[in-house]
Order: C-alpha cells, then sequence, then structure tokens
C-alpha cells in the first residue's frame, strides 16, 4: 500500500508499512489499547487519518515476541472482516 510492502487477508489490508512505521488494522478495542501503549493513529497524508488502523510505537522493533503478538490481532482482525467484493470490469 502507498508503494510500501502490505499483507492482506481476503482482500482486505491487514498490516503494512508506511515510511519507518508499521501499520496495523485492529479492532477499536485493540486501537485503544495500542494507542495506551504509545501507538499513533494512521495519517498517510497531514490532516487524513485513515481510520481502523494504528501506527505501533517504534520500540515494539525491539520486542519481537510483542510484535508477533500485535501482527497476529491484526491479522485476526483483518479476517474477520467480510471479504472484498471484486469490481466488475
Amino acid at each position: 500500500m502507498f508503494g510500501y510492502p502490505a499483507a492482506f487477508v481476503n482482500g482486505k489490508m491487514a498490516a503494512g508499512l508506511h515510511e519507518v512505521g508499521l501499520v496495523l488494522r485492529l479492532s477499536a478495542e485493540d486501537q485503544k489499547a495500542l494507542l495506551a501503549k504509545g501507538g499513533r493513529p494512521f495519517e498517510p497524508m497531514p490532516g487524513r487519518v485513515m481510520g481502523g488502523f494504528i501506527v505501533a510505537p517504534a520500540v515494539m522493533a525491539d520486542r519481537p515476541a510483542e510484535l508477533k503478538r500485535w501482527l497476529q490481532r491484526s491479522y485476526e482482525y483483518a479476517g474477520s472482516l467480510p471479504a472484498k467484493k471484486k469490481k466488475k470490469k
């Protein structure tokens, strides 16, 4: 996404890189939890917050077990969303 690597589940972005951050798609509850741990809303352009996504705190790069748990939450949440419908040509 946005020219950076991303992971998708059923056509929905679950996680990806943007600039120097890891972006995670999370449930509302998990978004609040990650914000409390130092995450921040995903704002790919100034003033344009992308709802449902949180940028993981940079310190998580040094905590692989915690990073793995948050990635798992992201994949599970994206997988729980309805599959993206293909557009007709």
